[in-house]
């Protein structure tokens, strides 16, 4: 089978990041529309100046999450381990995923906590399960038996 069966990982990281990008970008879009709507003022702030921040925000942040999943996508089409940029983005996220699971505590209560903390695990997961294996492949070719392959003998002049 191809590697929608061995790596099941990648493939849930992508969708839940891509889900939580659509998420995290209609939220805020809905409370810079919800700001603007009421025109409140808090510390003689500019609602629409708040307004307009809320949705920019929402949009930067939601994709960088769905870049986040793109590279969670390509890991789990490609079958390999993300290297350079895309690593680094799949760190930032797991990291993003902790503090925003710290803060979820005391904000929002244990729900938000324990979500952040299983989108988390996968990253991580994702992230630790296709890691480069430190011993270099065998340079030897081996036969059917296992023993080594010998080359033929060179022939000798006469």
């Amino acid at each position: 089978m191809g590697p929608v069966v061995r790596r099941p990982v990648a493939w849930t990281v992508a969708l839940v990041l891509f889900v939580e990008a659509l998420g995290i970008g209609a939220v805020n879009w809905f409370l810079g529309v919800v700001v603007d709507r009421q025109r409140m003022s808090p510390a003689g702030l500019d609602p629409h100046l708040m307004s307009v921040s809320s949705k920019a925000g929402g949009i930067v942040f939601g994709l960088y999450l769905a870049l986040c999943g793109l590279v969670a996508l390509l890991v789990a089409l490609r079958d390999r381990a993300p290297a350079g940029p895309g690593r680094i983005l799949l760190i930032s996220a797991a990291v993003v995923h902790a503090l925003l699971g710290a803060f979820g505590w005391g904000l929002l209560g244990p729900a938000a906590f324990l979500y952040m903390v299983v989108v988390l695990g996968l990253i991580v997961l994702l992230l630790m399960t296709h890691d480069r294996p430190d011993a270099p492949a065998d340079p030897e070719p081996r036969g059917a038996d296992g023993a080594p392959v010998t080359p033929p003998a060179a022939p000798t002049a006469p």
